[in-house]
C-alpha cells in the first residue's frame, strides 16, 4: 500500500498543467472539503475586517455606522502626516524595529549553532529547557519583572550599589524594550534552526573533519549552508513586520518621563482611537502603518532575490 501511495505520487507529480487541472475537476469535492473551512475562517476574519478601512475616509460615528458616516477623503492622512510629532513617532517605531531586527535577528542563528555543538543529548535538553522557558510568560508579566528589576530599590540597583529609576530615563528606554525582547524569544526562535541543523548532511560534516576544518569552518561551509534558507524567509518576514511593533509591551513598559522614547505608532492609535474615541484619525494612523510594512515586505524580498541569485519567496 505505501509503495503504491508512492508511485501514484510521482506520477501526478509528473503531469502537465493541463493535466493536472482535469485532476482538480474530476475530484474537486475533495479539494472543496478540505479548502472550505480555511477559507470560510481567512475570509471571515481576515478579509471581513477589511471593511473597517473606510472608517479612514470619514468622519465616522458610531451611531450612523461606516455607510452612513459623512465622507472626509483624505483629511485624516494629511493631518497626520503634517503632525508635529509624525517624525518623533514614526523614528521611533523605526528605531524600535530596525535595532531590534539588527540585535535580536542573528542571536537565535548562533544559539541554534552553539546547541548543534554539544554532543550530550541530556545535557543539551537541560540547556534548550532552560533558554525556552522565558518565551511562555506572559508580555505584561515581563514588563512587571522588568519594572521591579529596574526600580531604585531593585536588584540591578543594589548589585551595582547605584539608585537610578532606569523606566523614566528616555535614553535607555530602547535599549530595556530590546533587551528584554531578546531574552524572551531568542531561545524559543531558535527551535526552527536547531530542526533545521539536525538534516544538515553528516558526511559533508565528516569530510571537513577529516579535511582539517576547524569548528568555524565547519559553520560557515557544512552548518549555515543547511540553514540559509530558514534564515532567508525568516528575515523576509520579520524585515516586512518593521512597522508591526508588538502594542502591548511598549504601552506596559511606557511612562510620563519616558514617554519621548517610547510613544510609537500603535500606541498613538490606541491613545487616539480608544482614550480618546477618534476613530478615523487613529484607523488612518493604522493604516499608514499597514501599507509601510506591505511597501517593506515587497523591497526586502526583491533585495533578498537579487542577493540571492535570483531566488525568493
Amino acid at each position: 500500500m505505501r509503495v503504491f501511495r508512492k508511485k501514484n505520487t510521482a506520477v501526478i507529480a509528473k503531469q502537465t498543467p493541463r493535466e493536472k487541472l482535469k485532476y482538480v475537476k474530476k475530484n474537486w469535492q475533495l479539494y472543496v472539503f478540505f479548502l472550505l473551512p480555511g477559507l470560510l475562517l481567512t475570509l471571515i476574519f481576515k478579509y471581513g475586517p477589511m471593511g473597517g478601512i473606510l472608517i479612514a475616509f470619514e468622519d465616522y460615528n458610531v451611531i450612523e455606522g461606516v455607510l452612513g458616516s459623512p465622507w472626509v477623503g483624505l483629511d485624516y492622512f494629511r493631518r497626520f502626516l503634517s503632525s508635529p510629532d509624525f517624525m518623533n513617532y514614526l523614528m521611533n517605531t523605526l528605531k524600535l524595529s530596525v535595532f531590534g531586527l539588527l540585535w535580536g535577528f542573528p542571536i537565535p542563528i548562533i544559539l541554534a549553532l552553539l546547541l548543534n555543538q554539544i554532543r550530550r543529548t541530556g545535557i543539551r535538553k537541560k540547556i534548550q529547557l532552560l533558554i525556552y522557558a522565558p518565551n511562555f510568560i506572559s508580555v505584561i508579566v515581563l514588563c512587571g519583572m522588568v519594572r521591579m528589576f529596574l526600580s531604585p530599590v531593585g536588584p540591578i540597583n543594589s548589585l551595582f550599589g547605584i539608585d537610578t529609576n532606569w523606566m523614566t530615563m528616555p535614553e535607555a528606554f530602547r535599549t530595556i524594550y530590546i533587551a528584554s525582547g531578546i531574552w524572551q524569544t531568542a531561545g524559543w526562535s531558535s527551535i526552527m534552526y536547531t530542526a533545521a541543523l539536525s538534516n544538515a548532511s553528516k558526511d559533508l560534516e565528516e569530510a571537513a573533519i577529516v579535511d582539517g576544518a576547524n569548528i568555524l569552518q565547519q559553520i560557515r561551509y557544512v552548518q549555515l549552508p543547511a540553514i540559509k534558507d530558514i534564515i532567508v524567509i525568516q528575515f523576509i518576514l520579520q524585515a516586512g513586520n518593521i512597522m508591526s511593533i508588538g502594542f502591548e509591551k511598549a504601552y506596559a513598559l511606557q511612562t510620563d518621563m519616558n514617554l519621548p522614547a517610547s510613544e510609537i505608532l500603535s500606541t498613538y492609535v490606541y491613545r487616539l482611537g480608544l482614550l480618546n474615541g477618534d476613530y478615523g484619525y487613529s484607523t488612518a494612523v493604522g493604516l499608514f502603518n499597514s501599507v509601510i510594512n506591505v511597501i517593506l515586505l515587497i523591497f526586502v524580498n526583491w533585495v533578498v532575490k537579487k542577493l540571492n541569485d535570483g531566488e525568493g519567496l
